[in-house]
Order: structure tokens, then C-alpha cells, then sequence
């Protein structure tokens, strides 16, 4: 796990040495082992370094091979390298280090574009092939791994984190309508390629993308979920695809033990969470380090779920550490939290990973998270709704969405208005061919684009803040793929997830599984008052967000005069929604 950057420009001048540096600056959480930039004319790479595989300096980024006349950074973690190693090996192919980033090298040069398909991990990869001056982007794909990337005065910037390459100026910072409007409508989701900045772009996932040194492009797709079935797996029974479930995530799961260092896991309570830690006792790992987090009570609302957490523990005898939070702590990590943001991201949850983080990183280096369940296996409530419909579009946009565009334009200033963005990219998502029924086409898009701009970056930025690697077993692809093909209506069963929790049945106590559906409670973010109120008042309030004029004053009148009114359908605040946009552009100087 590590942080990347570099420079390609394309009218003859040569990369800036200092850009790439000013990149490399701000991202030492990310890789606080070792850093480097290697600068060849017009093309320069700048590496963060976080030691998970092959603790040596021979790993070290940028990786330069100068018999291919290959350079490469490289984010994340190949959980296959060392059969791809043994496969190169048989190919004549010689390897001075351990780790996973020379197997990349050595397998551009032996499969090319097709490299991507051989990979099992998550990666966001650059090349820089010395004999053509090409310069490559990979993505994994499920968007695991963030790459942004900007373009302009003929050159191409890249990072793992958007503040980077502000901290590199020469970005257009203006905002973004289209992105906007999907930001306030579609849950604070921002589909790639789009940011919250106009002069920002991210890689979307699945993609490898070549430039040219003239700096013509050539974009490749070269992996989608497909939601087809075959006649075999229609017949197939209930209990075939448990057993099929349960086979292919235990592959997951150890395939994400590959590692130089420890290994934890963050214990929620919930039943995703809880499987991977029984899988893990399963393939005879004790004392598994777990984690749980928890927050001061609010509204009636409960902050933790230790009561949930402790069966695990008490069944797998884990090594477990239970972090319980004051407000005044969640409150001084904020602005923490909100800096480690690559885009503004709402989810209460985010002060509560990054507080978790920070704990957890005094103990492990590597964790394995539950995250992606849901949106693999049908757990959240929309589903059956946009199942039975006969509008899908509008009752996904019904529970999802945290307005129509009606609403909308009634929020924002006129400068922003315009088109109802948000609503038009769902419709275009389930127009898509390679999902027929309602159900599958809300999974596609919540698995392939959802998930990985909220959940998935909000760990992924959460986690790096502190120098920890989370790596999520339910996202491995062959687990998607199989997932993808079971019939909604054993997915749908036992209220969602009904494969998932019968699974669960099997291998963690009941009390897990037949529980109420859980979410991560922050409640100081969601009844916002005291001293969370006055920061809020004080951004929105504040001269930049003025002159900025997002939101019209009347709406923000409104939501001040009774904060706890304005609960979203997704039960967030949106006095916070718009209070979080604000102070994210003012922390990050726009």
C-alpha cells in the first residue's frame, strides 16, 4: 500500500521535478517507509512507500528495470504475484526482489494490455515504457485503489489523492455543476470520471488508459460484472450456491492474508464482519486481532454495537481491542478526518474509521474489512422495493437519492442548477445491456459505482490517513462474478442477503445474523448541536462560502432553525451534507 504520482508532458518540456515532489509531500501517511522520484526527461514518478510485502529496499518505488526499459509506481497489493512470478519465471524472466511490484513489471512486458486480467488484488498502477514513451494507467477493477488524474497547458498530472496534486497547483478549481448535482442528489456519490473540481478527473475502475507522447489517449474497459445466467446455474439450488459462496469467499479471505507484516480485522458485529473472522478460524488462524469502535449515545440513538462484537469474540476467541469514543475526541479528529478526504465524502461514518484507524495502527499494518457485502449480496432495503417495480428507476432514485431535482434546484444557488445529472447517469446505468431484471441492474450500479465512490474510498482514505492497508475480501473479483450470477430471489431472501446469512447460520452464532440490520452510528454527526453546530454555523457561514454562494440563504436558514428536521432518507443530516462540502473545499485551500 502506498501512494503514486508523476508527471507526463507532451509539448517538449520536461517534467517538473518540484510538481512531482510537491505531490510526493503530501502523501507520507499513505507511504511513511520510504519515498523517491525518478525524472526522465519529460516523464517523472514520485512513490510514498508502505512496507507490506517484501520489507527489503529492493522493492523499493520507483521500480526502474533498465533491460525492458520499464518504470513503474504502484498502489495496493497482488495477491497472486507469486504464481504469476513462477509463470514469468518459466517465460525466462529473472527477479531481483520478493515483492509484487517487479511481477508487474516483468508482466507488462510479457502480456501487455492483458496483464490486468492475470492480477487478483487491488492496484492503481502507472508505467512509463522507456522505448515508446508511453505512459500507462491501470485501475483495479473494483475501484479498490484511487487514481485522479489532471490534464492540461500540455501535460498529464496523476496522484492517488486529489490535495496532492492541488499541492502541485496549475488545477482548475471551479466547481463542477454536473458533479455537484450528483453530489446533493445521489448520497454524496460522484461517479467517475468526475470530481467535485472541474480541473480534477479520476480514472473509473476496470480501466487502462494510454498516452501517447504526443499525448493522443487510448482507454480500455477491460473488465465488467455480468449479470447473465446460464441454464446450469438456474438449476442450481439454494443450498448449491451457499456451499459455492462459502468456497469462493474462504479463497477471499486467505487470499488477503498474503502479507510481510500482521494482519487484523475490523469486527463490527454485523455479519459481514463476523464471517471473515470465522473464515479465518477456519483456515486455522488464532488469536485474530480484531477491532470495534464505538461513540457516545445521541437522540435516543445508540453509538456502538459491542454487545454484537463480543459474541465473536467470546466464540472465535479473538484478541480483541473495543475503542470507546468521547464526542470531545470525535470532535478534535475532524478536521484530521476531513483532510484525509480526496473528496468531499458525508457519511458520518468517516470520523469513526479514521478514529479506528489510529488505534488500529498501533497494533497491525493490514486489516480485512467487511465492506462490500451488501452491495454484492442484495442487503439493503431498496432492493426488494426496486424488485417489485414497475418504475425502478424512481424507486431507487426513491430510497437512495437524498432529493429529487425539483428539490434541488430549491437548495442551490441558480449558478448551479441546470440538469438533474444524477437522475439521468442511474438511467443510463440500468439502460445498460448484461443485467435484465430491476434487481440486478440496482446491484451493477451500486457494486461498480457506488460503492466504490462512498464506501470503498471512505476506508480507503480513512485508513491510509494513519498508514494502515484494508483490504476487502468481498470484493475480490471472482467473488463479484459468482455473486453476480445467483437469481435474485436467493439473494432477496431473509429480508437480503439471503445466501450470505445462510452462510452465516453455518459458521457464526445466530444471534449474529438474526439481528437488526446495523449501520456504523455516529450520532454527534447526525443530531448536530454544541460545539458541532457552532463549526458547521462558522464554514457556512464564513465569507468564503459566501462568495462561493452554493446554496441559497433561505434553504440554510431553514436548516439551522431546527437541524434534526432535515434528515435525509439515508438518515443523514443535510445541514452536515452541505456543511461538510464547504469546510472540505476551505481545508483544501479552494
Amino acid at each position: 500500500m502506498c501512494g503514486i504520482c508523476g508527471e507526463a508532458t507532451f509539448l517538449g518540456q520536461p517534467a517538473s521535478v518540484e510538481a512531482v515532489a510537491a505531490m510526493s509531500g503530501c502523501m507520507v501517511p499513505r507511504g511513511p517507509d520510504g519515498d523517491g522520484v525518478v525524472s526522465r526527461g519529460r516523464v517523472a514518478f514520485g512513490h510514498r512507500r508502505l512496507k507490506i510485502i517484501d520489507l527489503s529496499e529492493k522493492a523499493e518505488q520507483p521500480m526502474v528495470d533498465p533491460t525492458l526499459g520499464l518504470t513503474i509506481v504502484f498502489n495496493g497489493c497482488i495477491y497472486n504475484h507469486k504464481e504469476l512470478r513462477a509463470e514469468l519465471e518459466q517465460k525466462g524472466y529473472r527477479f531481483f526482489s520478493d515483492g509484487d511490484t517487479e511481477v508487474i513489471v516483468k508482466g507488462w512486458h510479457a502480456w501487455g494490455t492483458e496483464l490486468p486480467k492475470k492480477l487478483f488484488g487491488m492496484f492503481a498502477i502507472a508505467i512509463h515504457e522507456r522505448d515508446t514513451g508511453r505512459v500507462i494507467l491501470i485501475r483495479d477493477r473494483l475501484g479498490i485503489k484511487p487514481l485522479y488524474v489532471s490534464e492540461g497547458n500540455g501535460r498529464l498530472r496523476f496522484s492517488s489523492s486529489l490535495p496532492s496534486l492541488l499541492a502541485a497547483g496549475g488545477v482548475d478549481t471551479s466547481i463542477d455543476p454536473a458533479a455537484l448535482n450528483a453530489y446533493m442528489s445521489f448520497h454524496s456519490v460522484v461517479p467517475a470520471p468526475r470530481t467535485i473540481l472541474a480541473g480534477v478527473r479520476k480514472l473509473p475502475p476496470a480501466t487502462l488508459k494510454i498516452w501517447e507522447p504526443d499525448g493522443r489517449t487510448k482507454e480500455e474497459v477491460y473488465w465488467q460484472v455480468s449479470y447473465e445466467r446460464t441454464a446450469a446455474d438456474i438449476g442450481k439450488t439454494f443450498d448449491d450456491w451457499r456451499e459455492e459462496v462459502h468456497a469462493s469467499l474462504r479463497t477471499a479471505v486467505k487470499r488477503r492474508m498474503v502479507a510481510d507484516v500482521p494482519v487484523g480485522v475490523l469486527l463490527s458485529g454485523g455479519v459481514d464482519s463476523s464471517v471473515v473472522v470465522a473464515l479465518l478460524a477456519e483456515l486455522g488462524h488464532e488469536k485474530i486481532e480484531t477491532f470495534s469502535i464505538g461513540f457516545e449515545a445521541r437522540g435516543g440513538e445508540e453509538g456502538d454495537e459491542f454487545k454484537y462484537s463480543d459474541i465473536i469474540v467470546d466464540k472465535f476467541k479473538t484478541s480483541h481491542h473495543k475503542i470507546m469514543i468521547e464526542e470531545r475526541r470525535m470532535l478534535d479528529a475532524l478536521p484530521g478526518a476531513i483532510q484525509a478526504m480526496s473528496e468531499p465524502m458525508v457519511s458520518h461514518d468517516c470520523v469513526a474509521f479514521y478514529l479506528l484507524s489510529e488505534e488500529v495502527r498501533k497494533h497491525v499494518t493490514v486489516v480485512q474489512s467487511g465492506q462490500g457485502a451488501d452491495e454484492i449480496f442484495a442487503g439493503y432495503h431498496w432492493y426488494p422495493k426496486v424488485n417489485a417495480s414497475n418504475a425502478p428507476v424512481d424507486d431507487y432514485a426513491k430510497a437512495f437519492f437524498d432529493r429529487d431535482h425539483a428539490t434541488y434546484l430549491s437548495h442551490v444557488s441558480d449558478a448551479y442548477g441546470g440538469a438533474d445529472h444524477a437522475r439521468a447517469f442511474v438511467e443510463e446505468h440500468f439502460a445498460m445491456a448484461g443485467a435484465d431484471d430491476a434487481v440486478d441492474k440496482a446491484l451493477r450500479l451500486d457494486s461498480t459505482v457506488m460503492l466504490v465512490d462512498d464506501p470503498v474510498k471512505r476506508v480507503d482514505n480513512m485508513t491510509m490517513a494513519h498508514s494502515l492497508e484494508a483490504r476487502v475480501p468481498f470484493l475480490d473479483h471472482e467473488l463479484v462474478e459468482l455473486a453476480a450470477r445467483i437469481p435474485g430471489e436467493h439473494k432477496l431472501a431473509d429480508g437480503g442477503k439471503g445466501v450470505l446469512k445462510d452462510l452465516a447460520r453455518h459458521i457464526v452464532p445466530k444471534e449474529i445474523v438474526d439481528r437488526p440490520k446495523g449501520y456504523f452510528p455516529v450520532p454527534g454527526l447526525k443530531y448536530l448541536e454544541g460545539q458541532t453546530l457552532e463549526m458547521v454555523r462558522d464554514a457556512l457561514g464564513s465569507q468564503k462560502a459566501r462568495e462561493r454562494g452554493l446554496f441559497r440563504p433561505e434553504y440554510l436558514d431553514k436548516l439551522f432553525e431546527n437541524p434534526a428536521e432535515h434528515i435525509t432518507p439515508l438518515r443523514g443530516s443535510e445541514l452536515w451534507q452541505c456543511a461538510l462540502l464547504e469546510v472540505w473545499l476551505q481545508t483544501h485551500g479552494v
